[in-house]
């Protein structure tokens, strides 16, 4: 890990998974309706860095209205959702914006996620990821999953290509 933070500099996108980095828990309704809870913090990063120009991915298993809503909202172009092999989905990313598999942070947190972890330039976790996903991680954040380790992860990155406080910084 010691060169994590010499290597952010080179990072041109992100990807993320969504249970367990942008959410901690999923309440279940009578009905079966799942529903999240995400950290406004990490909303507020996304937004900034898709403002910034970074291509920015959600890859999830889960599917719901919800999410394409909020990473819509956030201004996210590119939200894979249902998806049984994680691979397949990244790849369709990198092709579209012409990226290496190098160029891209991706935060995941258990074992559907280690596949795209293992092809990544910088393969980042939160607190509270699998011990697997740990063990392949350049990086883990000591922040837990829905609590804000998108926000520290997109932050780094921002602070070290000194794109984090400037005039896009100060509003939506």
């Amino acid at each position: 890990m010691a060169n994590f933070k010499e290597e952010l500099v080179n990072v041109k996108a992100f990807a993320f998974d969504v249970d367990g980095v942008f959410s901690g828990n999923i309440f279940i309704t009578e009905s079966g309706e799942q529903l999240r809870t995400m950290n406004i913090k990490d909303g507020y990063a996304v937004q900034l860095a898709v403002k910034k120009g970074y291509p920015i991915a959600i890859i999830t298993g889960g599917y719901s209205e919800g999410i394409r809503k909020r990473f819509e909202g956030l201004g996210v172009k590119d939200i894979f959702m249902s998806c049984k092999q994680k691979t397949v989905e990244f790849e369709i990313f990198l092709k579209k914006y012409s990226l290496n598999a190098s160029d891209v942070l991706y935060m995941g947190d258990d074992i559907p996620d280690y596949n795209v972890m293992k092809t990544v330039g910088i393969p980042v976790c939160p607190s509270d990821a699998a011990v697997e996903i740990k063990s392949i991680s350049k990086y883990i954040s000591s922040i837990r999953g829905g609590k804000g380790c998108v926000r520290d992860v997109i932050e780094q990155v921002l602070r070290s290509q000194e794109k984090w406080m400037d005039s896009d910084a100060h509003h939506w």
